[in-house]
């Protein structure tokens, strides 16, 4: 561990600059964070993150991970409603998977929404007039909701403004749309889509508890959104009340 009389004989010796690089370095080389090195994780940096907040990483990993929970939950759809990848055309559920990702993931249209997106395309995937794939077509308007709420961006920097409140609203969104998905019925009294089970034969909770993983997720970042502006607004004001001035050399 490095001495404080050591610093102290650097920052003499040579330019701060050096000094704290130094410092950095000893501290890497002997501490550990979840197991691995400091070094090695700063070596796995990109360059865009410098231009990244706290927050704007929090909010760009948020994405990326409830972007795959949705994902899971698509394959996992598929797999106990197989009739649904085959309204698609598709020759196998992977394929239909690649195209809602890519729909999601390019903002683009899914062909058998028309031009629905995110609330209007999540209000027809589960309507009984919705005749297609209504797996894909749940997960599209899902993720298509995730993105919009996010002001159509996946990744966040400095300059970008995430309204907490649209964030929040997709949360609630997802709560209502889940309950849905296990109450809605078709023609004939059969559930659209098969998800949670609950029998003599045993539980299936998953969907609900990746579903309950975003909605937290979710949930989290407007908290860290509106502390952000929060503080904003409070430093400004303390900056004010103590009328600090700033030094010139």
């Amino acid at each position: 561990m490095v001495s404080v009389r050591c610093v102290f004989s650097l920052c003499r010796n040579a330019s701060v600059g050096l000094a704290v690089g130094i410092v950095v370095l000893c501290a890497a080389g002997c501490t550990r964070q979840d197991g691995r090195e400091v070094a090695t994780q700063f070596s796995e940096t990109r360059p865009q993150e410098f231009f990244q907040t706290s927050v704007d990483r929090m909010a760009t990993l948020t994405m990326q991970d409830n972007l795959e929970s949705l994902y899971l939950l698509m394959s996992k759809l598929y797999l106990r409603n197989p009739a649904e990848w085959r309204k698609s055309g598709f020759v196998n559920a992977q394929a239909a998977e690649r195209n809602v990702r890519n729909a999601i993931e390019q903002q683009t249209p899914l062909a058998q929404l028309g031009n629905r997106r995110d609330l209007a395309a999540l209000s027809y995937a589960l309507s009984p007039d919705f005749l297609g794939d209504r797996v894909g077509a749940f997960i599209y308007a899902i993720g298509s909701m995730l993105v919009t709420a996010h002001g159509g961006r996946f990744e966040f920097f400095m300059t970008d403004q995430i309204n907490p409140r649209f964030v929040n609203n997709a949360a609630r969104n997802i709560e209502k749309a889940t309950w849905l998905l296990g109450q809605r019925q078709n023609a004939n009294g059969e559930l659209m889509l098969f998800s949670n089970e609950i029998s003599e034969e045993g539980s299936n909770l998953s969907f609900a508890t990746e579903f309950g993983k975003i909605v937290a997720r979710l949930d989290l970042l407007t908290q860290m959104l509106d502390e952000r502006y929060r503080r904003i607004g409070l430093n400004y004001a303390q900056s004010l009340l103590f009328l600090n001035f700033l030094p010139v050399q």
